[in-house]
């Protein structure tokens, strides 16, 4: 009972029951608390890490496509426990996230520094986060592993689209190029592969806990066993798989009756790595073109086949060749020793360009050994904090790598040049991470795929996570894939991903290979974004549905675990 004073007014509570009498012992400090609070979640906190470093596991360098099934299950135990609440579920998520990202980007920060790298790092687990704690929302909705997996997807199209345009890197079905379920983004797309491979691990989840309370409980409780949603989820991921298949292999090998061109990729290679490698323009040029005028004496010579065209990298003449006629003169010589059309990576000045505002455009010209420059396609997605500063007053102030971003603006059309007669869509390095560029190049006529890239400024592991968005590309779209990098890795890469032929890194060298132009458009390539769209629908109908199972935002049973002092000696909880 509560002390009251002579005028008999109540103070606290002195005694509430005898297990919190004044001769208990003392409550431990906070610190304490705390301690005893990750001692209790170890458990959790461990399969969270492990499932975050095998998800990063299944990205090249490593690319151990089942462990990220293997990731998603483990996250989905930590996130269906009756212990996790909302905020546990956000934090489990950013851990996840943390654990993820920390060793899949550290390319970022090879130039410029750990803290930018590590703000994209903390930026970017904030959406697992978000996962995390929506999956808390839904998961007692039945056949809650569809549902995890449509929010997953709802949470990646969100990450690809803000901040500053998206940052789709990491994205769970890039990480199974050399997996079986890579087929189905013939189907749709990398959504739909993302989703693939999450409700697999989610399913499997599921079916270990449900085997697991059987096992305990022993009970028949007369209703449908809740493993066959499950179990369900996962066969229908493998039976898509192998319906489609034997089309992509099909298509790989070259097996239908499409036309054959040969074409050759330079990789000329620059003085140095790093964010001054364009310091020395003229040289990366010059290499460029002392390596095509090697590969026309390979021709000559009989060594190599005469290629319809030849494509250069991204950046191979940072010397405006519009404006500078020595450099147009280099290039139109290395286009006649070959005999064929280029396809040059170059810096242009873009509309209103003055020194007070450089503005500039990222292009790939058609170098005609005859005509000189033709077509163009302007890069229309360029790079936050690399190819232009969003945020210049602000961002300039964060690191002193900011000033160096440029002044690029994005340009306008298709994404499709004519070189030689043959329509090629180009994604210029940053353009084919995202799923609209190449779609709109092959809805334009684009019957092969040309990535021209220049990875100087990060490094291997860079550019062989970027190879796998080319690769994915290829099947997505069921056309060839024609990488040509500064550094490399340049490839040519066939319709089922496989790498046909493949340079080293941080070498001069050239590939010419024979491709089959194709125009037959896939599922993929048709509904797409319909496909995205009705995933991302399905997460936000999942997370609504929830709201209206649970009463509110809140589960139930969170509510009501705010103990009233005075009436804890009535049991209340």
């Amino acid at each position: 009972m509560a002390k009251r004073r002579a005028d008999d007014t109540e103070i606290i509570p002195a005694v509430i029951d005898d297990e919190e009498s004044a001769d208990s012992e003392p409550q431990p400090s906070r610190a304490g608390r705390f301690g005893q609070a990750l001692v209790d979640r170890l458990p959790q906190l461990s399969a969270t890490i492990v499932a975050g470093i095998l998800l990063c596991a299944s990205f090249p360098p490593f690319g151990w496509w089942y462990a990220a099934i293997a990731a998603f299950a483990l996250l989905a135990w930590v996130l269906t426990r009756e212990s996790t609440t909302l905020a546990g579920g956000f934090g489990y998520g950013y851990l996840f996230g943390l654990t993820f990202y920390v060793p899949l980007l550290p390319w970022t920060g090879e130039f410029v520094g750990t803290f930018p790298y590590l703000v994209l790092v903390a930026v970017e687990s904030v959406f697992p986060a978000l996962f995390g704690l929506l999956a808390v929302v839904v998961r007692r909705l039945p056949g809650w592993p569809i549902a995890f997996a449509a929010v997953w997807i709802a949470v990646e199209w969100a990450k690809s689209t803000v901040p500053f345009g998206g940052f789709p890197w990491g994205n769970v079905g890039f990480g199974q190029v050399d997996g079986p379920l890579l087929a189905i983004a013939k189907l749709g797309g990398e959504p739909l592969l993302s989703f693939a491979v999450v409700l697999t691990g989610f399913s499997l989840a599921a079916i270990a806990v449900e085997t697991l309370k059987w096992w305990r409980n022993g009970e028949d409780t007369g209703r449908p066993p809740a493993v066959v949603i499950p179990g369900l989820c996962i066969t229908a991921v493998l039976l898509g798989t192998a319906v489609i298949w034997p089309q992509v292999r099909h298509s790989g090998l070259g097996a239908e009756d499409d036309p054959a061109v040969t074409v050759a990729v330079v990789q000329g290679n620059v003085p140095r790595l790093g964010l001054d490698f364009n310091a020395q323009r003229r040289a990366v040029l010059d290499n460029h073109v002392r390596e095509t005028m090697r590969l026309a004496e390979d021709v000559r010579a009989g060594k190599a086949a005469q290629p319809l065209f030849v494509i250069w990298p991204e950046n191979s003449s940072d010397i405006d060749p519009l404006a500078n006629p020595d450099a147009a003169e280099q290039i139109t010589a290395a286009a006649r020793a070959i005999n064929a059309p280029i396809l040059v990576g170059a810096v242009l000045a873009g509309p209103g360009y003055s020194r007070d505002n450089p503005v500039s455009t990222n292009s790939v010209i058609v170098w005609d050994p005859a005509d000189g420059p033709g077509d163009r396609h302007d890069k229309q997605i360029v790079q936050p904090f690399g190819e232009y500063l969003p945020w210049r007053s602000f961002f300039q102030h964060l690191s002193p790598y900011a000033e160096r971003a440029g002044y690029f603006v994005p340009g306008t059309g298709d994404g499709v040049v004519d070189v030689a007669g043959v329509p090629v869509g180009v994604t210029t390095c940053w353009e084919v991470i995202f799923d609209r560029a190449a779609r709109e190049s092959v809805r334009s006529g684009a019957q092969m795929l040309a990535v021209p890239t220049n990875n100087a400024t990060f490094g291997e592991h860079m550019s062989s996570q970027h190879l796998m968005f080319a690769k994915l590309r290829a099947v997505e779209h069921n056309r060839y894939v024609v990488v040509a990098g500064t550094t490399g890795i340049s490839a040519v890469i066939a319709p089922d991903g496989r790498t046909l032929a493949r340079t080293g890194f941080f070498e001069p060298a050239y590939l010419d290979a024979q491709i089959r132009l194709k125009t037959q458009l896939t599922p993929a390539t048709r509904w797409g974004p319909i496909v995205q769209g009705l995933l991302v629908a399905l997460g936000v109908a999942a997370v609504v549905a929830a709201i209206m199972h649970n009463g509110g935002f809140v589960p139930r049973s969170f509510r009501g675990r705010r103990v009233r002092t005075g009436d804890r000696h009535k049991g209340a909880t």
